[in-house]
Order: C-alpha cells, then structure tokens, then sequence
C-alpha cells in the first residue's frame, strides 16, 4: 500500500515504515504529525485518485530529526574577466518516519 502525498507543495511517494526527507517542519522530535493531502491512495490494485485530494484519507508520521542536506557548491565564473563567485548552501531538512495510511 502506497500514496502520494502534498507536503509543503512537493509531492512524495510514501509507504507505512519507510523514512523521507522533507523541507524543514515547523514540529518537535519525537512529534507526530498528520498529512491530509492524499492526492492518490494504491491499496494492492485498488487505486483511488483524488480531485484534487481524497476525503478523508491521512498520512501519519513522527519527526525523527532535523538535519542538514549535503553541501551544494554555486561557482560564477567569466571568462577573461577576472571574475569569480563561489558560493556553497545546506537545506533544512526533515527526516519523517511514515507510521501510517489512514
């Protein structure tokens, strides 16, 4: 059984005991939150497409831990000019234990 749920506008693929990475939410460690955005709901076969979101449907997930992405490194470069830019960035993140699909 898997669904496809909106978190903070991205779309994810979840599954009862897996872990995702998601933009950093606004909830304590060891939390459980709850995601109503179900946009489509696969139960073996049998499979429920919302419009836009299916009634009544949840995700349940407990906030394992806020981290940080890997580093990703900006490098601006013009030929000839003497011109050089190097800028690096780390995105908030956090990890979600998908508990269950409701």
């Amino acid at each position: 059984m898997y669904a496809i749920v909106d978190i903070a506008g991205q779309q994810f693929k979840v599954e009862a005991g897996k872990q995702i990475f998601v933009n950093r939410q606004a909830a304590e460690v060891g939390s459980s939150v709850s995601f109503d955005k179900v946009l489509l709901l696969d139960n073996e076969g049998d499979v429920k497409v919302g419009t836009p979101y299916i009634d009544g449907a949840a995700v349940n997930a407990t906030v394992v831990e806020h981290c940080k992405a890997d580093k990703v490194i900006i490098f601006k470069k013009k030929r000839r000019k003497g011109y050089q830019k190097k800028n690096g960035h780390r995105q908030y993140l956090t990890k979600l234990q998908i508990e269950g699909i409701a």
